[in-house]
């Protein structure tokens, strides 16, 4: 999909070395886009780029400084259509009275305050465009609550709320906020980072059922983007089929 001028779309996307980062990141590619990905790990950023030849940026979302200079980047060199704020996780699945302090600050501030901060700076980059696209991948965690996830629904939550919230805000602009809420994703380190590398009970979460994968959601991602200008996808729940809610999945081994 290109502009009137035909030059590609440009977009954003955090959380891009791994995960449904990354493919979005080869989905856009692919699509024709120009892509800048960013996250905290170079050494898989720059094997991304040399896979896809995505521009590349080392930025930790939890600091205003590495932000700050993500955005001056994108500025400098070329603009921006449409960011994905991907950037997130889970941490650890604790009762609310067990809850570890720091792993609910830590999941707030990169899937909550990582999001509010890229938002903001890149705003100023869409308007100058004449029209841009928002999109912020929570989670059906953002949805429904479960017994151990109150720090991990709680934080998405309220992502959830900082993207309704500047859709209704930006009304009258021409800028699109949409909302992704993936379910269950087998990547290869959602699960794993959530319970500190085991892995054990990591691949748990997925047995007996065929779950969703990166591309799936890169897919849906990618489909709200190239809809016409005036359509708005606010929100678009992707679960696996043998999903019905946050705690009922079907174990049938299909």
């Amino acid at each position: 999909m290109t502009t009137s001028t035909d030059r590609p779309r440009r977009a954003l996307v955090t959380g891009a070395s791994s995960g449904i980062g990354a493919a979005t990141v080869r989905r856009l590619r692919a699509d024709g886009w120009d892509v800048v990905a960013t996250a905290r790990r170079g050494d898989r950023l720059a094997a991304l780029a040399q896979e896809t030849g995505a521009q590349t940026v080392v930025a930790d979302l939890t600091q205003d400084a590495d932000v700050s200079a993500l955005v001056a980047h994108v500025r400098d060199t070329g603009g921006l259509d449409a960011v994905v704020n991907n950037a997130g996780g889970a941490l650890g699945q604790d009762a609310v009275e067990d809850g570890d302090l720091e792993q609910w600050r830590a999941m707030y501030e990169i899937n909550v305050l990582g999001t509010l901060r890229v938002v903001q700076g890149v705003l100023p980059l869409l308007r100058e465009r004449g029209a841009g696209d928002v999109v912020v991948v929570t989670s059906t965690a953002a949805h429904g609550a479960y017994p151990g996830g109150a720090g991990y629904t709680g934080a998405k939550h309220a992502e959830r709320m900082l993207a309704t919230t500047l859709r209704w805000e930006l009304v009258g602009e021409p800028i699109r906020v949409v909302e992704i809420a993936p379910g269950a994703v087998a990547t290869e380190e959602f699960s794993l980072v959530r319970f500190g590398g085991d892995a054990e009970r990591a691949a748990q979460v997925y047995e007996g059922y065929q779950p969703l994968v990166a591309e799936d959601v890169a897919d849906t991602i990618a489909w709200s983007l190239s809809r016409p200008p005036h359509v708005n996808v606010d929100l678009l729940v992707v679960r696996p089929r043998a999903q019905a809610n946050n705690t009922t999945i079907a174990r049938t081994g299909v």
